[in-house]
């Protein structure tokens, strides 16, 4: 069984793995912990623990238990209480970290009760903060405080370099295809290349990384960006051994809801510039992998896991 690892964070991870759990694939998920926002913030900051929400939210998309568990994982207290906003499955993480002893462990012990299609690794075990120093050389401490401000990021990193999670070395060296998973390009993706063990561990190995290319651009990280130039963004943070391939989406999105998302988001649809991605001898991988729920665009996910499951085994 092929094996494969996955660098990312947030919603675009969890949608891809809703998809590759489906084949006989051997799926570790690598998830940056820099989120501060919400529940997951303030449960930082009361147990000084990594962030648990993008934790949790690729739990469930890896978990083949029943839809009641995966609502009662993202269930959210409605209450005047210190309760209100707390997700359920932030509470049982953070108390599984503490009664096995690290955020690592409670992973490996709730994935055992969800039954999960993979393995689940914190990138690492710190309580990491992200510094976003945008065009204007200004600094913005914290990811909720970055994806929020309205300025152009300029680059990303962390206050203290983080100690990377021992096993997360271990399953990129086993690996026989690397993913930088579509989602938030500096504050979902970017925060595992930051760290040097990462990148030296990258740069000894030969391993193939593949790079899925967002849908749409997101505002202050990548207005304006076509295919080509988040690559670019990505190989400025690696060493030597750069993006290797690319999946990208060739299919159209409706005038109709490309404007949608331009007027009310501020959001535009990537542009596949194919001639420069074969100057930069990456292998393209396209496809329609376009969605519409409840218009919004997504990937979609069969399709996605075909194409990455095809190349696996070619």
């Amino acid at each position: 069984m092929k094996k494969v690892v996955i660098l990312g964070g947030g919603t675009g991870m969890s949608t891809l793995l809703r998809g590759l759990k489906n084949f006989p694939i051997d799926i570790t998920a690598v998830v940056s912990v820099c989120d501060d926002g919400k529940s997951t913030g303030r449960l930082r900051k009361e147990f000084n623990k990594p962030a648990m929400g993008d934790i949790r939210k690729v739990l469930v998309s890896l978990s083949v238990t029943e839809p009641l568990v995966e609502d009662l994982l993202n269930y959210r207290f409605q209450t005047t209480s210190d309760l209100n906003g707390h997700a359920v499955g932030n509470l049982l993480l953070i108390a599984l970290s503490n009664i096995t002893g690290n955020m690592s462990d409670g992973i490996k012990s709730l994935s055992k009760i969800l039954n999960l299609k993979g393995k689940v690794l914190p990138l690492t075990e710190d309580n990491v903060t992200l510094i976003g120093e945008m065009d204007d050389n200004t600094k913005i401490i914290g990811e909720h405080n970055i994806t929020e401000c309205n300025k152009k990021i300029k680059k990303v990193y962390y206050e203290q370099d983080p100690i990377v999670c021992p096993n997360v070395i271990e399953e990129l060296k086993q690996a026989d295809l690397i993913i930088c998973s579509m989602g938030s390009l500096y504050t979902s993706i970017i925060p595992n290349l930051l760290c040097r063990e990462i990148i030296k561990t990258l740069d000894s190995i030969d391993t193939k990384i593949m790079y899925i290319c967002n849908m749409v651009t997101q505002p202050g990280e990548t207005d304006n960006m076509k295919t080509s130039e988040h690559i670019n963004i990505l190989n400025s943070y690696l060493g030597k051994h750069k993006i290797d391939i690319v999946v990208a989406n060739d299919g159209k999105i409706s005038h109709e809801i490309a404007n949608k998302y331009a007027n009310l988001e501020q959001k535009d649809p990537v542009l596949l510039d194919k001639n420069i991605l074969e100057n930069m001898n990456i292998e393209i991988i396209t496809n329609n992998y376009v969605t519409i729920t409840d218009d919004l665009i997504r990937h979609n996910v069969d399709k996605l896991a075909i194409d990455i499951y095809s190349y696996l085994v070619r």
